[in-house]
């Protein structure tokens, strides 16, 4: 008896049912251009959302706590450029320069979160703010560099560029391996630390974290500095398969970012959420996405489709969360229960 409750948490999990829908998107879309199910075309498809699903990782982190980053993107670009214009004109080393990348991307994010945990500042404004602040850098970054901005710099050493463009068994793509690597690393520190929970209780009840002695504006600042990390990875990463640094690069993945982090299952208010459901309904977008522009959809269509999911996501969970609807929810089962006794 006791097996048939756990049965049902198991299938009935949020995370079964983003399988269950990118299964459907692969059945769909491989019914309408067989392309699609060839085993090159379809693991080379990763590479091209793979920005996207990294980025999310750790913006979770942010959403857990209450918070929202919306800088993401800029974070991207501004460390793309910035990579690109230490090693071919400052002479730096491309991969000191891609640590420093790194360093910078966590900078970024811990002056937003800085700002977010400390003055009291909304999250959105703060990060919104943060996006102009850091595509003006990176922008200002391009004067002192020999290649006109639009052009952006390339020429990268195959060394850099040949490990992310690789592939294991020449089909799967070994960005798919650095992305399960991060999962893994993100659900440990999420899930099985006690830095992790107290990620949740910031975003339970922040109060009431304080009063336990946990020192929340650190834990939401940090949270920041991972989501900035991730960022400037992700840039790193999508600067070596493209082979080329630009200031644009990351321009639009804030909504594909949000929207996988919160079909995911993490609540736009904070306090729930995980690393495994982010990392499936990433990938969800990123297959809805390209399914759609095998089937001849055109480019400028297809944050559509995104969109919806990000406004059916979050009326989900406000009708989960929501008192009133439960309460009524309770009634209706009461009156159809009363119902069945009734009639028999």
């Amino acid at each position: 008896m006791n097996s048939i409750p756990s049965l049902k948490k198991t299938v009935l999990r949020w995370e079964s049912f983003l399988i269950v829908l990118l299964l459907v998107e692969v059945i769909v879309f491989g019914s309408i251009n067989p392309k699609f199910l060839i085993p090159r075309v379809f693991f080379g498809s990763i590479n091209n959302f793979m920005t996207i699903c990294i980025v999310s990782l750790f913006v979770t982190f942010v959403l857990i706590t209450g918070g929202i980053d919306i800088q993401s993107g800029a974070i991207v670009g501004l460390t793309s450029i910035f990579i690109g214009v230490l090693w071919k004109d400052a002479g730096f080393n491309i991969y000191v320069a891609s640590v420093l990348g790194l360093f910078l991307g966590v900078i970024c994010g811990g002056l937003s979160g800085f700002f977010v945990a400390f003055t009291g500042v909304q999250p959105m404004v703060v990060t919104l703010g943060g996006s102009f602040l850091y595509s003006g850098l990176a922008l200002m970054i391009t004067n002192f560099s020999s290649t006109e901005a639009y052009k952006g710099i390339n020429g990268f050493p195959k060394e850099f560029t040949q490990f992310v463009r690789g592939k294991i068994f020449n089909i799967i793509p070994n960005q798919l391996l650095i992305f399960l690597v991060l999962v893994v690393i993100a659900y440990i520190l999420l899930h099985k630390t006690t830095y992790g929970r107290k990620v949740f209780l910031c975003g339970v009840n922040k109060n009431a974290a304080t009063y336990s002695g946990i020192k929340t504006k650190l834990i939401i600042m940090s949270t920041y500095m991972l989501s900035g990390l991730g960022a400037a990875l992700a840039g790193i990463l999508l600067t070596a398969y493209l082979g080329t640094a630009k200031t644009d690069l990351g321009k639009e993945i804030t909504l594909p970012v949000i929207t996988a982090v919160v079909l995911g299952g993490t609540s736009n208010l904070g306090g729930t959420g995980g690393v495994i459901g982010t990392a499936l309904a990433a990938v969800v977008i990123g297959m809805l996405r390209f399914g759609l522009s095998m089937a001849d959809v055109n480019t400028q269509y297809l944050d559509i489709p995104v969109g919806i999911l990000l406004v059916i996501a979050v009326a989900i969970r406000f009708a989960g969360s929501n008192q009133r609807i439960g309460k009524f929810n309770k009634k209706l089962k009461g009156i159809f229960s009363s119902k069945r006794v009734l009639t028999k």
